[in-house]
């Protein structure tokens, strides 16, 4: 359980459970199961299913410890006592959950070193803010998010160097913009300070804008200060005075602007265009974003090899990209390559077959975050020689982050009959949540308004008519299921 001690008396089979510090009620979570420890450090240890166990253990044994004394060396001790982190089944419906104590975390993601790395330096922020230091209210999650995913950028820096940081940031800004392009810079969602009115799914507030944007106004205010060590001296305070408390926006504004007299003096919370108020208030994109400089020694060569197979002619482009090796990039290079090919989809036949010709069987070898991307960009451009790539893929994969993608797009051009065979021969294994969702996403189309043409004739409206029985029982589909492109952890 999320509770900094625990006991089991067997004799009358009953686990006792206490946690010393206040918490708000969504931090109070529970597991059950098969579940195996390992110790992989002072103060941490991993618990899994047998099968799971060995991997785990091999992946975060002695990392997890570098990250936590990172992190107190940026924002004061340790308060938790335990760090203790347990993987869940596929089927758990998010990434990663921040419980203190006991992080919640799927298991696919054991696949992907660089985004476990980077998911569990994530929750190990949130024990300073979320956990110590939490938003009062859902409106203002970005405190929480934002603040979190600024630490653990910082954290990374130190452990990692500022090279791969950006990197990463390069990833998450990307993805930033490219929801924006989905939702529409006049979205209600795409504010910090979100309200709750009619018309605002409460589920929509977790996502990028929340994380992206809000990192993007923490690290504003950090720049104001000229130094970064000074921000985190700030941020350290911060937690000090807040801890195990809930906080408004205001509250860390004013403790900023009192931290840092001389910048209250010079008023930086009304300068024109980045006033703090816009910063909160505003849709669109981020008012300010990072320099990302010192990481160009790992996105130049993405951008060139995208730049390469958009040239013409293509044989000489094919040619010359084919002896690049990304066997030897990181994940997160290879992951952003391919969402450049992503949003230049649909691509010109030949160029997806001599993509495919070039990287298919190789990307077929990597981690799910790199192959659901190829499959994307399969799904996305027809290409029928690796769909069976695709059917394996949603056949071996139950998380949310893995399915909903693949199925939005296959349900957006022509191989709808295609998903809906895959669903039937899956969703028992899904979470339920999951399988409403990707229902709802299988149904678009079939309600009372779409009506077959004459050339579909009584048989094919019969055949939707019993579909949408089949995928629906009682609900009716929604609008705005879900926000494509948008995995995050908690």
């Amino acid at each position: 359980m999320s509770a900094t001690q625990s006991t089991y008396v067997e004799e009358e089979g009953v686990y006792r459970f206490h946690m010393e510090h206040p918490v708000p009620a969504y931090l109070v979570a529970l597991v059950a199961g098969d579940l195996q420890p390992a110790d992989i450090g002072p103060r941490s240890r991993v618990w899994a299913e047998p099968c799971l166990l060995p991997t785990a253990t091999s992946k975060l044994s002695g990392v997890v410890e570098q990250w936590l004394s990172a992190a107190e060396r940026l924002y004061g001790p340790y308060m938790w006592g335990r760090y203790d982190i347990v993987f869940l089944p596929p089927s758990f419906p998010i990434v990663a959950m921040e419980n203190p104590c006991l992080t919640f975390i799927i298991s696919s993601i054991l696949e992907s070193d660089e985004f476990l790395v980077i998911d569990v330096i994530h929750e190990v922020a949130h024990s300073w803010f979320g956990n110590a230091v939490t938003n009062a209210t859902w409106e203002e999650m970005w405190l929480s998010e934002g603040l979190a995913t600024y630490a653990q950028r910082r954290i990374t820096t130190e452990t990692y160097g500022a090279a791969f940081t950006c990197l990463e940031t390069a990833f998450r800004l990307d993805a930033l913009h490219r929801q924006m392009k989905l939702l529409g810079e006049d979205s209600p969602v795409s504010k910090l300070q979100v309200k709750l009115e009619p018309g605002v799914n409460p589920s929509h507030l977790m996502n990028l804008f929340t994380y992206e944007k809000g990192y993007c106004f923490v690290y504003y205010l950090s720049q104001l200060c000229g130094d970064p060590q000074r921000f985190d001296n700030f941020l350290r305070a911060y937690v000090d005075k807040y801890k195990f408390t809930s906080v408004v926006a205001q509250d860390l504004l004013d403790s900023f602007l009192s931290f840092f007299p001389e910048l209250k003096e010079q008023s930086v919370d009304c300068r024109a265009g980045l006033e703090f108020e816009r910063w909160l208030n505003a849709t669109g994109p981020p008012l300010a974003e990072p320099d990302l400089s010192q990481g160009s020694s790992l996105t130049r060569p993405v951008e060139a090899l995208f730049q390469l197979w958009t040239a013409e002619p293509l044989d000489q482009a094919a040619a010359s990209a084919s002896a690049v090796d990304i066997s030897k990039w990181r994940t997160f290079q290879t992951a952003l390559f391919l969402d450049r090919l992503l949003d230049g989809s649909p691509l010109p036949q030949e160029v997806v077959t001599s993509l495919s010709k070039c990287y298919s069987s190789l990307l077929d070898s990597m981690n799910a975050e790199i192959r659901i991307r190829w499959l994307q960009i399969v799904v996305r451009n027809d290409y029928y020689p690796d769909l069976h790539r695709v059917r394996r893929f949603l056949e071996s994969q139950m998380s949310r982050m893995y399915t909903i993608p693949l199925y939005e797009d296959l349900c957006t051009g022509a191989l709808k009959s295609f998903a809906l065979e895959v669903f039937y021969q899956t969703q028992g294994r899904l979470h339920p949540n999951l399988r409403r969702t990707i229902q709802q996403i299988l149904s678009q189309g079939l309600g009372p308004g779409a009506e077959p043409s004459a050339e579909q004739g009584g048989a094919r409206a019969e055949a939707d008519t019993d579909t949408q029985a089949l995928l629906l029982g009682d609900e009716t589909p929604s609008s705005a299921i879900s926000l494509r492109d948008v995995n995050v952890s908690a």
